[in-house]
């Protein structure tokens, strides 16, 4: 039985989303009826399409009981070490679909940033923009329309999301996402951070901290610490995108070889032109919308997300508001420990069970919607089973263990490392907040010290290096949310701020931009909503105000006497000029007069 709580969060969805779901099924619908567009459109358009085709494709594409034309949308490039692997997947891909007479084309690239590269500098400014542009591109590469299906190749950070949103405004067309899976581990997790709060210390110089970095980013594969690129992994196997169990599989071996062989003969089997036609506008509905917060809250994922599934689902006519991820969180138990919420990461995670472990342990909890749509029918229940090769090489399936392997990693849901959920949301007269509680030290969840007012990262550093840091302190760091600068992730600030906690400081951050889906130990209020250059709150903060930030309570306030009031004044707009201009951030201009408030997805789609 579904608990109470999951299923009065669900009808709440359902109720606020009668409208734009009803619309957006009954676009997608008209879409479905037409059938494969490419039946009708003109010999010129389908001549264009299959001009490059081998003999073998054209024979197939043109024949009377036509295979399935599956489109490719690949994120490859090799800066990226995740995507890297997506260099060998188109040919293999046509190789796996031309065994059951069906057809893949590549379709279209779309742009894959590492914000491992751009942590810190400029380039972190388009990073959440670049979502929205795979959105675009994504559909620029659909609009052909000679597609029955498509295969999304993609794991980072902005490029998942990205890829579902524009999978979403073709929902008539089914889609299954094909990882790569992480690379083997190097250091550990523990290890990296405390070399970087010992450069950020001025204790090691900059030699030894590139041979810890590059002992921990050592090789193609997702980056092992579980952040946002993982997080995206859990996400798309909890709402039933990807196989059951290929998410944390290493590259380039035969399991890895024989679950992308097995996604894309899956999705030929779900096109319009089969009987089991399953669109993605089937799947995603408001069951796997609370399905994908629940993962996300029972893994300690990635704070990203909080802002990602709310774009995400609105594309399918889906309303969600924060408030459904609070109250989920109350009931929704803790029960992965991965970096940054602990010291292993996915790898050790995979070992002890996996995601066929938590979702069977969940499921069993009554946490997770069990009778929802999927890439392989109806029903979550097959993703509680671990793929794995039987003594002839064929990919097979397999119950999981009863019990974990590794208590320290993964927890049964009646013994959870914390009985809440992983992230929390705190408000008051600052606004709306994003707190993830899943890696902060009990004694602080609640912080209370003066504000110091900073309008980027590197004043931070600066006031760091200089030794003003030195006390119990809130960071307050403004001009940082969407219509901003595109709202970067501040993890450069996290060591300076470990650092300032492990001396015994009291110290939080309170800020309009993102952190990171790896950072967690340092208290951190984000994603503030309304941002200050939209006059919110946040801008009229000013240093020495008393600033309460209570994760129990939910509760984010400044206590200065008078400030309210101060909320009444006229001040004068913050300065955002410095961010309008270098490294092609004068494209986005666009992007930054549309985007939407973090709590709102921070959408700068037009029409969505």
């Amino acid at each position: 039985m579904t608990h109470r709580i999951i299923e009065d969060v669900t009808e709440k969805i359902r109720q606020r989303s009668l409208a734009t779901r009803a619309a957006y099924l009954s676009q997608m619908e008209a879409a479905a009826q037409q059938g494969p567009v490419r039946t009708a459109l003109s010999c010129t358009n389908l001549a264009h399409d299959y001009a490059s085709a081998s003999d073998d494709e054209k024979m197939i594409l043109t024949s009377s009981s036509r295979g399935a034309n599956i489109a490719i949308i690949n994120a490859y490039n090799d800066v990226l070490s995740a995507h890297a692997p997506y260099r060998h997947y188109p040919e293999k891909l046509k190789t796996f679909l031309a065994e059951k007479h069906h057809v893949a084309q590549v379709a279209g690239g779309v742009p894959a940033m590492c914000d491992g590269v751009t942590q810190g500098q400029t380039g972190m400014e388009m990073s959440l923009f670049s979502r929205d542009v795979i959105a675009m591109s994504t559909a620029v590469a659909l609009s052909h329309q000679v597609f029955d299906g498509s295969l999304m190749l993609g794991i980072c950070d902005k490029i998942v999301p990205g890829l579902l949103m524009a999978a979403l405004r073709f929902g008539h067309l089914p889609a299954v996402f094909v990882p790569s899976g992480p690379m083997h581990s190097g250091i550990s997790n523990s290890d990296k951070a405390k070399t970087r709060q010992a450069y950020a210390k001025g204790d090691v110089g900059e030699a030894e901290l590139l041979k810890s970095e590059m002992g921990s980013y050592h090789s193609e594969g997702t980056c092992t610490f579980y952040g946002t690129a993982n997080s995206n992994q859990m996400l798309m196997e909890i709402m039933g995108l990807q196989l059951p169990g290929s998410s944390f599989v290493s590259p380039n071996g035969a399991l890895r070889d024989a679950l992308t062989r097995a996604a894309a003969h899956q999705l030929a089997e779900i096109t319009a032109l089969e009987p089991g036609y399953m669109p993605i506008a089937r799947i995603v509905d408001e069951k796997v919308m609370v399905n994908a917060m629940v993962g996300l809250l029972a893994t300690g994922g990635s704070t990203n997300h909080s802002i990602h599934l709310v774009a995400i689902a609105r594309m399918a006519g889906i309303i969600i508001d924060w408030q459904d991820l609070a109250e989920l969180s109350d009931v929704v138990p803790l029960l992965t420990r991965m970096y940054p919420n602990g010291s292993a990461d996915v790898n050790a995670f995979e070992v002890a069970g996996g995601m066929p472990f938590l979702i069977r342990e969940l499921l069993d909890a009554g946490l997770l919607h069990e009778n929802v749509n999927t890439v392989l029918g109806e029903g979550l229940r097959q993703w509680s089973k671990r793929p794995a090769l039987d003594s002839a090489g064929e990919l097979i399936w397999e119950d999981v263990a009863s019990e974990s392997a590794d208590l320290s990693v993964l927890a049964p849901a009646h013994a959870p490392f914390l009985r809440e959920g992983g992230m929390k949301l705190v408000s008051g007269n600052l606004g709306r907040a994003m707190m993830k509680v899943s890696a902060v030290p009990d004694d602080r969840w609640v912080i209370e010290a003066p504000a110091r007012v900073f309008l980027d990262q590197q004043q931070v550093l600066a006031a760091y290096q200089a030794g003003e840091l030195n006390q119990d302190v809130i960071v307050v760091v403004k001009g940082q949310g969407p219509r901003a600068n595109g709202m970067p992730e501040l993890h450069q600030l996290t060591p300076a701020l470990t650092n300032l906690q492990e001396a015994g400081y009291r110290v939080a951050l309170v800020t309009d931009g993102r952190l990171s889906g790896a950072s967690g130990k340092v208290p951190a209020a984000i994603h503030l909503s309304p941002e200050a250059l939209a006059d919110g709150p946040l801008h009229y903060i000013e240093d020495g105000d008393l600033i309460r930030l209570d994760g129990h309570a939910g509760t984010l306030e400044v206590a200065t006497e008078g400030f309210n009031e101060r909320l009444k004044e006229t001040r004068e707009a913050l300065d955002v000029s410095a961010s309008s201009q270098g490294v092609g951030r004068e494209l986005f201009a666009g992007f930054r007069t549309l985007a939407g408030p973090a709590d709102e997805g921070a959408i700068s789609l037009g029409g969505v």
